[in-house]
């Protein structure tokens, strides 16, 4: 099935999270037709853990970029040859398949090298004048036998011979003049020829048109050593194919170009497209052949899929999206600047948390999701709007945690009390870890970049280690190129929020109307960052 990845923002949040597995559940349930995977872009922090736990929900996967990977375009239906298998077998796989290139495989089914079309043309342009000669790929009857579909009359099927490839169409008498004992002879139905040939020393006779030779003929050939087969082919036919005889191990090509089915389309194009079969065979950790990509495949390749929850900013999403295909956005925050090639489903809406409209959509469908992501549901819905008490709760959020409350047969307070309390204590966690674990990333008129980080906290402690946090937004300010960067601090006792900032913290001073003192600036009712302080900076902005 095409695969859809469902995915929030980076330093996730357990909104991000609960809608990433809730979103994706609802969407296979409605959309069959495509496979919606759950995905996160970072590690989850205390709370979402406590959530998870508790949910009994599975984490998502981690998915670090949404650029295009080998095993995203190679073609997974791979045909593959042993190394002794005879080349007849190569060329008909070509031609039933139409591909241009095989990979040949040891005992242990591991990559030993690659037989192509220009292998095989190189062959027949390299014999096209004179004998054929197996001096340097010497053949096995039993090859012969296969390739020709024929009989084995006399002989092994073990045996093999090195000699020259002769079809006999002159005289009787004239023949001991080329052959030389150990050749291979094809002729037809000509009792005179066979017996000379065989008197010459010929190691392997093989009769055409399918009539079997006089019973003298035979018993002359076990005397003397020579090995008989019955090919139902004409002669031209049958001469071809004895020179298709030879073991695939005596054509291929060595150390094929391999990829690993996790390499960037971007890291190997350029080395497809340098090898004259321009392909790569891609290998498993045992190098066994699993798919083949060819420059084809390169060519306009499909972009992979992903679906945004929680967020619609360049800078908060995953590397790679702008050349991805977003296929939709669910999201309760500000429009971001995420682009798109065609239209597609977009949603802004502004309630307490993008839970909150996943919740809807199951209802509206008449849809109930799964219990351990209900209790991820709830649990993001009370994180986002900090127990319905955030400014950002609107009645719809009220009425989705009243039914997911009497769904999941809990006291929604209770529930969101034990979550806060088990995931306030950061004191466990450095300063740096503090900063950076749920850090968003805007974007200004100007071009520049601001980040606002929060921490939600019971009572005022952290802020004892303001020395630290402000040395590690120091850090984070520097390593990424931003303006400023800023902590909100939120006491969800209090109900307000102590801001660090730094950098050029001016515009952050001239939308709250305040100035800092000791390096925080008091924000007292403020709780949300997506209503009341992204806003009020990006207008400044």
């Amino acid at each position: 099935m095409p695969h859809v990845y469902v995915t929030g923002h980076k330093n996730p949040d357990t909104d991000t999270i609960a809608s990433a597995i809730g979103y994706a559940e609802y969407k296979n349930l409605v959309d069959p037709d495509n496979l919606y995977v759950a995905a996160r872009l970072g590690e989850v922090n205390t709370q979402t853990e406590w959530a998870l736990e508790k949910s009994g929900a599975r984490a998502p996967r981690m998915l670090e970029h949404i650029m295009l990977r080998v095993k995203d375009v190679m073609s997974d239906d791979v045909a593959v040859a042993h190394k002794n298998d005879p080349l007849r077998n190569v060329g008909l796989t070509m031609a039933k398949r139409n591909i241009s290139q095989i990979p040949i495989v040891d005992d242990d089914g591991s990559l030993t090298g690659i037989i192509t079309e220009r292998n095989l043309a190189r062959m027949y342009v390299r014999e096209s004048r004179g004998a054929s000669s197996f001096a340097e790929s010497p053949v096995s009857v039993g090859a012969m036998v296969e390739v020709l579909e024929g009989e084995l009359l006399v002989g092994e099927e073990s045996c093999e011979s090195s000699g020259q490839l002769w079809v006999i169409s002159m005289s009787v008498a004239s023949m001991g003049k080329s052959m030389k004992p150990g050749d291979i002879v094809v002729i037809g139905d000509r009792p005179k020829s066979q017996r000379r040939a065989i008197e010459l020393g010929a190691q392997v006779l093989v009769v055409s048109n399918g009539v079997r030779p006089e019973k003298e003929v035979l018993q002359i050939a076990r005397e003397k050593g020579t090995t008989v087969v019955l090919s139902p082919l004409d002669s031209y036919v049958t001469s071809r194919l004895i020179q298709l005889s030879v073991p695939c191990w005596e054509l291929m090509s060595e150390n094929p170009l391999t990829v690993s089915p996790d390499d960037l389309i971007t890291e190997i194009t350029e080395q497809v497209m340098e090898v004259h079969y321009r392909a790569a065979i891609a290998v498993d950790d045992r190098k066994v052949p699993i798919g083949v990509i060819t420059r084809t495949d390169l060519l306009n390749p499909k972009p992979r899929r992903v679906l945004l929850v929680d967020h619609a900013e360049v800078g908060q999403s995953v590397k790679g999206v702008e050349k991805a295909e977003v296929v939709e956005i669910l999201d309760h925050h500000h429009v971001g600047d995420i682009e798109t090639t065609s239209p597609i489903p977009a949603t802004f809406d502004p309630v307490g948390s993008t839970a909150t409209l996943i919740v809807e959509r199951f209802k509206a469908s008449g849809l109930r999701p799964e219990e351990p992501t209900a209790r991820m549901l709830l649990a993001a819905l009370l994180s986002d709007t900090v127990i319905l008490n955030s400014p950002t709760t609107t009645e719809r959020d009220r009425e989705v945690a009243a039914y997911l409350e009497q769904m999941l047969d809990l006291d929604a307070n209770e529930f969101g009390t034990q979550m806060f309390e088990a995931s306030s204590d950061v004191s466990s966690l450095s300063a740096k870890e503090i900063v950076g674990r749920d850090a968003k990333e805007y974007g200004t008129s100007s071009g520049e970049k601001v980040s606002v980080s929060q921490v939600e906290t019971v009572g005022p402690g952290l802020l004892e280690r303001k020395d630290e946090l402000i040395e590690a937004l120091e850090q984070l300010k520097g390593e990424n190129g931003y303006l400023f960067s800023a902590l909100m601090v939120t006491d969800i006792m209090e109900g307000g929020t102590q801001l660090l900032c730094v950098g050029d913290c001016s515009p952050v001073r001239q939308a709250f109307d305040a100035q800092g003192k000791n390096g925080v600036i008091d924000l007292p009712g403020v709780m949300s960052r997506k209503k009341q302080v992204a806003p009020a900076l990006l207008s400044v902005l």
